[in-house]
């Protein structure tokens, strides 16, 4: 039986509360980092997962810190979990990306596309998920 642990991405980059949303998205982008979690002393507390708030923040202040958009406490599967279970905790909480961690210590991410490719590799989102990035 698949588990999150075996369609995640291991070593997911972080990024302190106090860094500027730009710094964390140009990181993103020089990396090609899929997403960032926000962590204080090696602890997921936050997680900045959807969009608009991102949005939101930057358009009423030039560079806020990553801890304006970000939600706490962090919805988030396990290691264990099935990609039923976090496509069903996903759709609950309209997250994109949890993070996937093992007690306090993040561990991982895992996206809608990685869920989609396991449960219906032939839909279009698992299609768009195994493309090649546009660069």
């Amino acid at each position: 039986m698949t588990q999150i642990q075996d369609v995640m991405t291991e070593h997911p980059v972080t990024a302190g509360e106090l860094t500027s949303l730009a710094e964390a998205a140009r990181v993103m982008r020089d990396g090609r980092h899929r997403r960032r979690a926000r962590r204080r002393r090696r602890r997921t507390v936050r997680h900045p997962d959807r969009p608009r708030p991102r949005r939101r923040a930057m358009a009423e202040d030039k560079d806020p810190a990553v801890q304006a958009v970000c939600s706490t406490p962090p919805v988030t599967v396990r290691p264990d979990d099935e990609p039923d279970q976090a496509a069903d905790l996903m759709r609950e909480h309209a997250l994109r990306r949890p993070p996937v961690t093992d007690g306090d210590r993040l561990v991982g991410t895992v996206t809608l596309g990685d869920v989609a490719i396991e449960q219906e590799p032939q839909s279009p989102l698992a299609d768009i998920s195994t493309a090649e990035a546009n660069t």
